[in-house]
Parts: C-alpha cells; structure tokens; sequence
C-alpha cells in the first residue's frame, strides 16, 4: 500500500510532487519493491496476515465485504489478482477454493510469496507481470482484483484497466483499491497535522523520490476520482459501485498516514468496483 509523501530511503536527495518521466516514473515501482520488500512485511505483515485478504488500512476484509462476490460463489472461479505482493489474498482465495494466479512486477514480492508458502504449507501459482502487458489469452478470468496494487505505481493506469477488460470473461468483475483520492490535497501525516489540506487535489503531479544523480527511485501516481471513473468507462468496463470504508471503533494501528485521527474524518481509501458488459456492442 502507497506510501505517499513519505522519504522511504536515506539516500534520497530529492522528494516530494515533482513531474518525473513516465518511463522512468514506472521503473522505479519495480526496483523499491524489490529493495524493500522484507521490510514492507516486517513492518506490516502482521496486519495483513499471511492467508488474509486485506483491502486497505483500515482492515477492511473480504471475508465481510464480499466485493468479489459471495464465499460460495468463489469456489472454482479463475481469479487473477495482480499487483499481489506476496500473494496473502491470493492465498485466502485458493482457501475458498478459487483458482488464483497471483502476479507482480516485483521478483523481491513473489520471493516473499514462496517463503510464505513454505511457512504456511500453501502453494499459489505467482508470475512476475507487468499489469500493463498480461500474459494471458482474453475472456480467460471471472474476477480479476488488486489490493493497492499497479494502478498507483504506474503513469498510465488506463493501460491496467485495458488489459483488465480483454482478459475478464464477459460479466466478469474488476476490484481495486487506491488511496481515496481526497487524500492527496493533505500532508501524509497520520497527527491532526495531517487534516489541514496543503496543495490542490488538482495537481496530478505524482510524488517521487530522486537519488543525488537525479534517477527516480519511487514514483506514486495521483488520480482524482473523475480520472479513476474515466479510464474504467474508456476501458469498457461498467462502473457498479465505489466503497469507502470508514475507520472502524477500536481500529488503533496507524499505517503511513492512515489513523484513527484521520480516519474519523475523511476517507483514506476508495475502492471501484466494475464489470465486464455480458453483451458488448460488436
């Protein structure tokens, strides 16, 4: 899950909302998810679980929301997730009897996802994927989802959502979670310091991380929601619902920006939930 506004190594030089190029903006994902991937789950694993399906930082679970569809119905159902980390929704989803294939452009993640499997006594098929260029053959999976995956981490998310589409069965489901747009005008500041709004929720410049040389080592893309909605439609996807979980009674873990101080008062993630039509226009 994003890390926005945050320095996430001391050798970087340079950070904050700055325009990057979209090639290198887009490389970097790979590289920091390699680098930091142990310490991502040192830090949060405990949270997420290793066979638990985590939507967001505010603890929202499959098991209660049911965005993919109701327990029953994902029993034998093809499921890809993508931008899967180390696969831990992937691997409640094959408990349920779902076939999964989990991907991710990051080598650094899927190593974490074996090393769990051998800890957990579970196997989930992973691929390294760009989420841009899936290798799979169109009208091939019934739900396709990503948990703070891909969509943030590349310049050109309507590229993830096209690619969503041609391998989605007709009638097939899209989920993804990203950090509630709104967030992006307030500082990533889980204090009260982080509920007074410091720069326009109209400036799409990502934020990014620079070492001395001027390469790009973090990029994390800012959509709004209109930008969100827009590229699922372009894609031909059918928009059904967008959840915006509320920070729940007794929830006290902080996570980056996200806590209970903030929490209570405006929405930390967005969740869009879309369809593939079941009869297209030829």
């Amino acid at each position: 899950m994003g890390q926005t506004g945050r320095v996430t190594h001391e050798s970087i030089t340079r950070a904050g909302y700055q325009q990057v190029p979209d090639e290198a903006g887009g490389r970097a994902s790979r590289a920091w998810w390699d680098e930091n991937a142990r310490d991502y789950l040192d830090e949060h694993g405990a949270f997420l679980g290793a066979s638990d399906f985590c939507w967001c930082p505010e603890g929202l679970r499959e098991a209660d929301a049911h965005l993919l569809g109701p327990v029953e119905s994902l029993r034998g159902a093809m499921i890809l997730e993508i931008g899967s980390g180390a696969a831990q929704c992937g691997r409640w989803l094959t408990a349920q009897g779902a076939r999964v294939v989990s991907t991710d452009v990051s080598a650094g993640m899927l190593l974490e996802s074996r090393r769990m499997d051998t800890t957990e006594g579970t196997h989930v098929p992973v691929l390294q994927v760009d989420a841009r260029h899936l290798p799979f053959a169109a009208d091939t999976f019934d739900v396709v989802f990503t948990a703070y995956g891909a969509i943030p981490f590349v310049p050109d998310a309507a590229a993830v959502h096209a690619e969503v589409a041609r391998v989605l069965r007709p009638g097939g489901r899209w989920v993804f979670s990203v950090t509630h747009p709104i967030r992006w005008a307030f500082p990533d500041d889980p204090s009260d310091r982080g509920l007074t709004a410091t720069r326009s929720y109209f400036d799409r410049r990502p934020y990014a991380e620079r070492e001395a040389d001027g390469r790009v080592t973090y990029a994390e893309y800012h959509r709004t929601l209109g930008d969100h909605v827009r590229e699922v439609v372009g894609a031909g996807l059918e928009l059904v619902d967008v959840v915006e979980p509320e920070w729940p009674d007794g929830h006290d873990q902080a996570w980056g920006g996200w806590s209970p101080v903030r929490g209570r008062l405006i929405p930390g993630t967005a969740i869009f939930s879309a369809r593939r039509p079941e009869h297209e226009e030829r």
